[in-house]
């Protein structure tokens, strides 16, 4: 087995090392296709969140494969490659894949069982198979860990409480403001996030809630979703003048640079007004140089691990359930990457017994003659395939299951001898 995974976290790498290496959904395509395109790499897929870039591959040679990736993210984020290798982590075959497990399954999440993450990995599978870089290992694999990532969430409560980035946010802000009810909160953006932003400040009582987007139509969706709340919409064009009239502001775009820094809030903030600034966004919204400014305190998604923490103990117990349910998923994966080695054994059975079949039905209704022949043909060969099939049935299906590696490739060689069977080298 060849798979490998090449990547960084919140684990190993701050946000300002994850947002150099970030690619937004409209970079995918050209990311698929340069990483496809080098000799060492098969298939190849990407996870970008903001807490995590993982580039799974299907290496030909796995030490070349990986240093392709490496070579690849150090020339996309222009960080030399001695940097940016302390930040990465490398994991291979089994290790590969029992990782994609527990990412869907949200145990590699900053907040253990987070409920986003699946669906990012469901979306990660269809933009890969959309831009052509999905095979059958990575395709079958993939598939098997969102039913590993449904299956934690459905027989454990890994998933209850609040379990997103999201919601974190809004309870860190709460940590800090004590009352959400008095507070004037504004929130940029509206997409998943902003759309949980808002349902979590609802939750807590947040009263006073403005949406600023650039497309108004997406920021009317939103606020359809929330019918007993009032929650005025604004244009882009209008950000600073919210921002100015509000307490605190969450802000979760999809700009590629900051939309806030430091002359940008001097220059629409009075000097008596404090503002608390919650970025949940990677790459960041808000610029580092806002520290600067006295009357403005400011987090990023690296600032919710205090909040996270208090959630974490009563998961942990969870999570131990979990890792089980994933286990069985791996071997059930590993199981089936081993049955694979039976196919082109299997495959030239199954033709030299169609050859033989369809030559002696051939002389069969030739000797018929032809009258009789054209007359029941259908039922004759119907008859003949049915006995093809039933006979290969059950010795296949007994190959195919067959976990001991060794015992199997010694059916394989018995098969292949008794038969003649032209195979070739089809394991090592």
């Amino acid at each position: 087995m060849k798979i490998a995974v090449v990547g960084l976290s919140h684990k190993s790498a701050s946000v300002e090392i994850r947002e150099k290496l970030s690619i937004p959904e409209a970079d995918l395509e050209g990311a698929i296709g340069k990483l496809h395109s080098y000799p060492h790499i098969e298939e190849v897929v990407v996870i970008s969140t903001c807490n995590r870039l993982e580039i799974y591959a299907v290496t030909k040679e796995t030490e070349r494969g990986v240093g392709e990736i490496i070579q690849f993210l150090s020339q996309r984020s222009q960080i030399p490659l001695h940097q940016l290798q302390r930040h990465l982590f490398i994991l291979l075959h089994q290790d590969a894949l029992r990782h994609l497990m527990r990412v869907a399954a949200g145990l590699e999440s900053l907040v253990l069982g987070e409920g986003q993450i699946l669906a990012q990995v469901k979306t990660a599978h269809k933009l890969a198979q959309k831009y052509k870089g999905l095979g059958r290992l990575l395709d079958r694999l993939f598939k098997q860990a969102i039913t590993a990532g449904k299956r934690v969430r459905t027989e454990t409560n890994i998933g209850t409480g609040a379990v997103s980035i999201s919601s974190a946010a809004v309870e860190l802000a709460q940590m800090k403001v004590e009352d959400l009810t008095t507070q004037q909160v504004a929130v940029i953006g509206a997409g998943k996030m902003a759309r949980l932003l808002v349902q979590h400040l609802l939750a807590k009582g947040a009263k006073n809630i403005s949406i600023v987007n650039r497309s108004q139509r997406r920021a009317q969706e939103l606020v359809g979703q929330f019918p007993n709340a009032n929650l005025p919409t604004y244009p882009l064009a209008d950000m600073m003048k919210v921002i100015a009239a509000s307490d605190l502001v969450f802000t979760s775009t999809g700009a590629t640079q900051p939309i806030l820094n430091r002359q940008k809030l001097a220059e629409s903030l009075s000097q008596s007004q404090s503002l608390m600034l919650l970025d949940i966004s990677v790459p960041r919204n808000v610029a580092g140089d806002v520290m600067e400014l006295d009357n403005v305190q400011a987090y990023n998604v690296d600032d919710l691990k205090e909040v996270v923490a208090a959630n974490q103990e009563s998961r942990r117990q969870m999570a131990r359930r979990a890792e089980a349910l994933l286990e069985e998923e791996v071997s059930g994966y590993m199981l089936w990457w081993r049955s694979l080695e039976t196919v082109p054994t299997i495959s030239s059975l199954r033709n030299k017994i169609e050859n033989i079949r369809s030559q002696e039905l051939e002389k069969a209704l030739s000797r018929l003659g032809k009258e009789f022949a054209d007359k029941h043909q259908d039922t004759i060969e119907a008859l003949s395939r049915g006995i093809v099939n039933k006979i290969l049935h059950e010795p296949m299906v007994q190959l195919r299951a067959q976990q001991d590696i060794e015992a199997r490739r010694r059916c394989l060689k018995s098969l292949e001898e008794l038969f003649n069977l032209d195979v070739g080298q089809q394991y090592s």
